[in-house]
């Protein structure tokens, strides 16, 4: 004869119902998550005053920026570009290249301080580089000074010759030859006006880099001063020796 047990229903029946409602809870999770894949990510930026912001769908705040969409574990799993009408982006690259013009700038700023300082450790060193630059130029006015009374000599017997012709035509070979010395001292004024100009232009470049050296001197640091005054280009300066010879041959 068969004998039946009778258990309590808690000892029977509970386990079923705990694991029943496990998985229940585990389908309505997983439908849930179906349902909605993106609430399963945070979206994270940081807004124009510096505060981040998070939420469970793109933020509209930062649709100018960068945003971050990340798991709930923090992990990053992409990043969304800022999104721009074509205007806005016009004006971003203009913003983004006066940017860069202004960090070139500066880069070249430190890098002509750091050469000055280089070349020149003090105010002698830098008096003598300014004299070794004017030489050329220097030398060069010298050179038509001299021409020009070297030209000044060459027609003096030629004005006493000419006094014989008062009144009355120069032979050609004597007006040639005045118009040879004429057209010799005017090279010789225009060679003499470009050296000046260049020498002009070399102390006004001197000048510069020292009133910009004097304040490095001082202990400011390179590219914190600017951008450098811009100086003169060198102009072509007329050579005098060269016009010299020509204008001699021509006069004789």
């Amino acid at each position: 004869m068969a004998h039946w047990i009778h258990r309590p229903l808690r000892d029977t029946a509970l386990p079923l119902l705990i694991g029943g409602a496990a998985c229940l809870s585990a389908w309505s999770a997983q439908a849930q998550s179906a349902a909605s894949p993106a609430a399963s990510y945070i979206y994270q930026c940081t807004n124009a005053s510096g505060r981040i912001l998070t939420s469970d769908r793109q933020i509209a705040e930062c649709s100018d920026r960068e945003q971050r969409i990340m798991t709930r574990d923090g992990v990053v799993i992409r990043t969304l570009s800022p999104s721009y009408t074509a205007e806005e982006r016009v004006a971003i690259e203009a913003k983004q290249a006066k940017q860069r013009a202004q960090d070139e700038a500066k880069a070249e700023a430190v890098r002509r301080d750091r050469q000055l300082l280089q070349r020149f450790s003090n105010d002698t060193a830098h008096a003598k580089a300014r004299e070794a630059a004017l030489e050329p130029a220097m030398q060069g006015h010298r050179i038509s000074q001299q021409r020009l009374r070297d030209l000044e000599e060459e027609r003096k017997p030629l004005r006493q010759e000419a006094e014989f012709y008062q009144g009355k035509a120069l032979p050609i070979k004597l007006k040639m030859q005045f118009d040879s010395i004429d057209a010799a001292e005017a090279a010789m004024h225009s060679a003499i006006r470009g050296q000046k100009e260049e020498m002009a232009r070399i102390n006004e470049n001197y000048d510069i880099e020292l009133e910009r050296l004097k304040r490095l001197w001082a202990g400011a640091m390179p590219g914190s001063l600017g951008a450098m005054r811009e100086s003169k280009p060198a102009g072509k300066v007329s050579s005098a020796a060269s016009a010299a010879p020509t204008a001699t041959t021509a006069a004789r």
